[in-house]
């Protein structure tokens, strides 16, 4: 009988990792796409776990539908919500009301701060060729270096858009783990801050290492085109139309986290035996809520809707929202595959093999997602699917060792997909080529270090996070 069990666990443990590596080698080397891939993953990792192909499927099915049940809705609005911000100017106005606020000589920093909110909702990609124009303008009539003042809004923006929910990767890594939102989103918004520093400061410091740098003319086919294609169908969109005030700009990104961020700090005030008399209260039935993201999030795509684009009909509305929702559609799917290959590893035996040699490894086990997003975002660059693999496989394990932060596991898996970003990345190529740099080693002096070290701090926060809570 000893034997037949140890036969088992050694085809189980041997088939996970068949599994991560045929997951790791399809993203990596061939056309197969992540959902695809991170699905032919559970399936092997379910067979060789002791499940028929039946109950794989069934098991895969369940996973996926949890993941999505949980923060489908979630991800739809967020990124419904980020498309109004990014159609009405409310990120440009954000932008010149920091810059005029901290003055002059402090651009960089207006500017960082700028892409540490407008990122939450907004993607990296469009936040930043919509915003690069006002960076351009100020380091002509500012004499101050394109490089300190580009860098730092990209750095601004790619640190909380790996961190802080509503943007899909995080909130998916929440689900995954199943940490509060509100948590989530107060822990990512913490956890930024020391890394959009450190890239500020090293922005800086390349202005100062190329006093003289002069962008160079690129080619305009390809990818720099489709950019610029962008930026101009945005400023289309947005054309003789008086930019909305900061107060209507702020209003749809903070008036959700300010919701959910109270409900959360209600939850754990009700688990308190002082507290619990008040769980029936009206006022706190509608506080928990308002605070449920979905509805925080609805409030906050009216607010977008009625506030930020009134000059816009209906039809061009549901266009625009739309146009959101097509954005998050992959995102959805990547998310919902790697809940299913959480639910093999929670159904199946592998999950609690692991979690017995975790939990002996000599390194905290709150780093092991962090580790393993790392190597993800390494290979095959892009740091959704990175966080979302990292947090697929140790959210199952990490939750069968006793004592693990969960919280601190989920952000560590966000904080690895910030390592290195370069050539399969598609946000180096977008921050290279607006900037117009061709050199590759200097491409990587621009970009990749920057991502280093908010990778390195952010490792470094995580495990304070851990010790702290």
């Amino acid at each position: 009988m000893n034997s037949i069990v140890t036969n088992n666990t050694t085809l189980a443990t041997i088939g996970l990792v068949v599994a991560i590596f045929v997951l790791i080698f399809l993203v990596m080397r061939t056309r197969v796409h992540a959902l695809i891939a991170m699905l032919i993953a559970a399936s092997i990792a379910g067979i060789t776990g002791g499940l028929s192909g039946g109950e794989t499927i069934s098991v895969i099915t369940k996973g996926f539908g949890n993941t999505l049940g949980s923060i489908g809705i979630v991800i739809g609005l967020g990124v419904m919500m980020g498309r109004i911000l990014e159609v009405s100017g409310a990120a440009e106005q954000i932008a010149y009301s920091l810059i005029k606020w901290l003055g002059k000589k402090k651009e960089e920093w207006a500017l960082a701060i700028t892409g540490y909110i407008v990122s939450i909702p907004i993607f990296v990609d469009s936040a930043f060729v919509i915003l690069y124009p006002i960076a351009k303008a100020l380091s002509k009539t500012g004499k101050r270096s394109l490089l300190t003042l580009g860098v730092a809004l990209a750095g601004g923006l790619v640190v909380t858009h790996h961190t802080v929910p509503p943007t899909p990767g995080p909130l998916g890594v929440a689900g995954i783990f199943g940490v509060d939102l509100g948590s989530m989103m107060l822990a990512g918004l913490a956890l930024a801050i020391p890394s959009v520093i450190g890239i500020v400061l090293y922005a800086q410091w390349l202005g100062k290492k190329y006093p003289n740098f002069i962008p160079q003319e690129i080619d305009e086919e390809g990818e720099l085109s489709e950019l610029k294609s962008t930026h101009e169908k945005y400023l289309n969109d947005k054309k003789d139309k008086v930019l909305p005030s900061l107060l209507l700009s702020l209003l749809p990104i903070l008036v959700p986290i300010v919701l959910i961020l109270i409900n959360a700090i209600l939850s754990v005030l009700l688990k308190q035996e002082a507290y619990k008399v008040y769980s029936g209260h009206l006022l706190v039935s509608i506080i928990q809520f308002v605070g449920a993201p979905v509805i925080a999030l609805s409030i906050s795509v009216l607010l977008a809707v009625y506030t930020l684009i009134p000059h816009l009909d209906r039809n061009q509305t549901q266009d625009r929202l739309e146009e959101g929702i097509q954005a998050a559609g992959i995102i959805l799917l990547v998310t919902g595959a790697g809940g299913a290959l959480g639910q093999i590893l929670r159904d199946t035996p592998t999950g609690a093999i692991l979690a017995g040699h975790v939990a002996s490894l000599p390194l905290p086990v709150v780093l092991i997602p962090f580790f393993i997003s790392t190597l993800v975002r390494l290979i095959q660059g892009s740091g959704t699917v990175a966080m979302i693999t990292a947090a697929s496989i140790c959210a199952p394990i990490l939750s069968q060792i006793p004592g693990v932060n969960m919280l601190a596991a989920a952000q560590a898996a966000t904080m690895g997909s910030l390592f290195f970003g370069y050539f399969n990345d598609s946000l180096f190529w977008v921050v290279n080529r607006m900037m117009g740099i061709k050199d590759v080693k200097q491409q990587m002096i621009v970009w990749s270090i920057p991502t280093t070290i908010a990778w390195a701090i952010g490792g470094v926060g995580v495990l304070i996070l851990n010790m702290i809570l």
